[in-house]
């Protein structure tokens, strides 16, 4: 079996691995983004270990481990850890929790009005202590806590569907967020690290409504089976640290389906290859 080496990661990509402290470019001409510091000499070095990445002439380095530094625009899954007067405390898996407002939340049939004391009282019928929600980040405040809104249809709360946990430098940047994977699952990837993965009957990229989320899905044994095999192929992914996104787990996943146990996906010289054979395809597409 060949060995994944980093040219697969990334595609054949020349890839510089630094550790904090370490040089990453003597050039004046750059400019330093995230994990990098200039020192007294002008020589940009990093402040985290992981990889190097260039835009033009910004220079970021992309952190092996932390927490999810959020953006103005990303796409979150988050958990619900209090609710306080006209706001939410949320996990969004950064340093901080995030807080999302009453007013930035779309309400049950997406009435736009001024939210009332009727309002604050009903807070816990909208969102409950240990739900999970889908949100955008809509503020980043200085102490690098985010400020969440759920405006848009497409937000809101999660029901019925799988939850999995991946360091959030391993999601790859992407215009869209909610996919369909299959003819019956949907899957949501967080910027934060956190994928939601649900039958499709309930994609949040649909319109919600307040009926909507009291229908319980009829979910049948190979839906099941569909959202346990996504879970294998994306821990599998992780494994091998393959940046995550629609493409690299939509060929992971099909790649799998040459297993018909779900059991077999476990074995690490299974996942080494389906792996692998999923970056060469997406390498080809």
């Amino acid at each position: 079996m060949a060995e994944i080496t980093a040219q697969h990661l990334h595609k054949g990509k020349k890839t510089v691995f630094v550790t904090p402290g370490e040089v990453i470019t003597q050039e004046p001409d750059y400019m330093r983004g995230h994990g990098s510091y200039s020192d007294d000499r002008c020589h940009l070095r990093a402040s985290v270990s992981g990889w190097v990445e260039k835009v033009n002439k910004l220079v970021c380095v992309r952190g092996l481990k932390g927490r999810y530094q959020g953006e103005v625009g990303d796409v979150v899954v988050g958990r619900v850890v209090e609710v306080g007067q006209k706001r939410w405390k949320v996990d969004t898996n950064a340093k901080l929790d995030s807080i999302l407002h009453l007013a930035s939340i779309n309400l049950p049939g997406g009435v736009h009005r001024r939210r009332s004391e009727e309002d604050e009282l009903l807070m816990r019928e909208y969102f409950c202590e240990g739900e999970l929600i889908s949100a955008e980040v809509q503020q980043v405040y200085e102490d690098g806590s985010l400020s969440l809104h759920t405006r848009s249809l497409k937000y809101g709360k999660l029901l019925y569907g799988t939850l999995v946990k991946v360091p959030p430098y391993l999601i790859k940047p992407c215009k869209s967020h909610f996919h369909n994977l299959s003819s019956s699952v949907s899957i949501l990837i967080g910027k934060n690290g956190w994928i939601w993965i649900s039958p499709r009957s309930l994609d949040t990229s649909a319109d919600q409504t307040a009926d909507k989320e009291d229908k319980e899905p009829d979910v049948t044994p190979e839906i099941r089976s569909t959202i346990a095999r996504l879970v294998n192929c994306i821990q599998a992914l992780v494994s091998y640290k393959v940046l995550l996104y629609e493409t690299s787990i939509s060929c992971c996943y099909e790649e799998s389906l040459k297993y018909s146990e779900l059991i077999e996906l476990l074995k690490p010289d299974v996942q080494q290859e389906i792996v692998l054979r999923a970056i060469n395809l997406d390498a080809i597409s």
